[in-house]
């Protein structure tokens, strides 16, 4: 199901956040791009609104972060993303050649992997995981590269 702009109105009531065209702008933005990084958001909000500071787009993402409509993940190595797809502790594969992620859900049951080995105390309500690969794409691009150049080597080779 696709959101929209009164689903949108609607989240925003909810959390009892005014609604604002760049409020409206930045979610519909990442609804329609999951796991995108600040600037991807800030394009499309552009597109929608026109002309719009980074500043004012930066704010909106942490208010609606800190409403808990989005959420802010930040694999190692890769600037701050952010998705729709919140409350439901799922985790995600990054591609280590080109960086795209997707979303997984926890392996088995009602979110196992809240039941730390040893939680020293701590009332866990999250954990995030993140799986690491090759995508499709790359990891075909990969075995095609691979095998050209053993082909190429082997010709060379001969003579």
């Amino acid at each position: 199901m696709t959101a929209t702009a009164p689903d949108y109105e609607r989240m925003l009531r909810g959390v009892d956040l005014r609604v604002t065209r760049p409020r409206l702008a930045v979610l519909a933005a990442v609804h329609e791009h999951p796991h995108a990084d600040t600037d991807t958001i800030i394009g499309a909000v552009r597109e929608d609104l026109g002309a719009v500071s980074h500043q004012a787009v930066y704010d909106v993402l942490r208010a609606l972060t800190t409403a808990r409509l989005l959420r802010r993940i930040e694999p190692p190595g890769s600037v701050a993303r952010y998705e729709a797809r919140v409350g439901d502790n799922h985790h995600h594969v990054v591609c280590r050649a080109c960086g795209v992620i997707a979303d997984v859900d926890c392996a088995v049951g009602a979110a196992p992997c809240l039941d730390a080995s040893n939680d020293h105390g701590f009332v866990i309500d999250e954990a995030e995981v993140i799986y690491w690969g090759l995508c499709p794409d790359c990891s075909t691009t990969s075995t095609t590269s691979t095998t050209t150049t053993t082909t190429s080597s082997r010709k060379d080779s001969r003579g």
